[in-house]
């Protein structure tokens, strides 16, 4: 594909890995002029076996990259030494990021208000409508890119006022009965889960929060560990219910948030965990639902939940997925 004749100036390729050595195999015929190193979290440990080894797979994109540009919200200080590239810059939203963006005011309805800050141009103003603040940092990241492609400001803001989320993907939907829906559904990992909790308890003025929490999968050795700390990260201050799907989640999951104090639910599956949730929601209530993908199908949960009108929103509802789901389904 890269090779073939063409009339755009950029051509965007991500790279994935879930084993070793998956990262440094796309230098054999990538050179990319820039390259952008998202997080380094605990994901399909079951092949990487340590934190570190997913650091260096990831960062080792700098050996063949030109340019190369570090999450410095997710990425770890002490794996400095996996990135050998010294043409490199950081972006998030901590303040030791040379790209960054400046929180002022964030709300449910318009996500965030601030500045975004350069080492090329002084700060200038943008809106961006996203849930989380985690959400913020892969945004920054392409305004990293986009500036050193040379995009102007204005370039940039005019771009980030297209950006939508995408299905499964921290989405508000409008629920029933005056409920909103974060549907964060697509997948689930230790950092992530984390993340949308967090972002979950910083609406601190809904009447009532459920969080609706799936397996995480490919942890490998560390299941029990990630899964007993997310339980720990359930607040029962926060949190009306935890409702729980997937056999990690009751294993693991459920002590450590019933020793926390939560009520905690366990459902046999999506299905039956939307049903649950929606015979206990209060008008008002903010729903987070977050699992992975395989056997979990959380957006079927986030289907009896959300408005008619959200339905084409929700990921997983090819025809495909949807048989493969209505035969899974059948065996409770």
């Amino acid at each position: 594909r890269i090779s073939q004749p063409t009339d755009v100036d950029v051509v965007i390729q991500e790279l994935g890995t879930d084993h070793p050595g998956d990262i440094a195999a796309f230098g054999k015929y990538l050179v990319p002029d820039i390259a952008l190193v998202t997080a380094v979290t605990p994901e399909h440990m079951e092949f990487f076996g340590s934190i570190e080894a997913v650091a260096q797979e990831e960062l080792s994109v700098s050996n063949y990259s030109r340019f190369v540009l570090i999450n410095r919200d997710d990425i770890d200080g002490r794996f400095a030494d996996f990135e050998t590239n010294e043409n490199f810059a950081t972006y998030g939203t901590t303040g030791a990021a040379e790209y960054r963006f400046e929180q002022q005011d964030n709300t449910a309805q318009d996500g965030f208000v601030g500045s975004i800050i350069t080492p090329e141009n002084e700060a200038f103003p943008a809106s961006i409508r996203v849930v989380g603040e985690h959400s913020l940092r892969p945004i920054m990241g392409a305004v990293a890119a986009g500036i050193k492609l040379g995009l102007t400001p204005a370039d940039i803001v005019a771009g980030i006022a297209l950006v939508r989320p995408v299905p499964g993907r921290m989405n508000m939907l409008r629920g029933m009965n005056g409920t909103v829906i974060i549907d964060d559904t697509y997948n689930s990992s230790p950092a992530a889960v984390s993340a949308a909790l967090q972002t979950l308890y910083s609406y601190s003025d809904a009447p009532q929060r459920i969080a609706i929490l799936g397996d995480m999968r490919e942890l490998g050795s560390s299941s029990q560990f990630e899964h007993e700390k997310l339980g720990m990260l359930c607040d029962p201050n926060l949190l009306e219910w935890v409702v729980l799907v997937g056999p990690e989640t009751e294993k693991y999951v459920a002590p450590a948030a019933r020793g926390r104090g939560c009520q905690v639910h366990i459902a046999r599956n999506a299905l039956e965990a939307g049903e649950f949730v929606r015979s206990v929601t209060r008008e008002g209530a903010i729903i987070l639902a977050k699992g992975s993908q395989n056997t979990i199908f959380l957006e079927e949960a986030v289907k009896i939940l959300c408005d008619l009108s959200e339905h084409d929103k929700l990921v997983r509802q090819s025809p495909a997925w949807l048989k493969t789901k209505d035969v899974y389904f059948q065996h409770f």
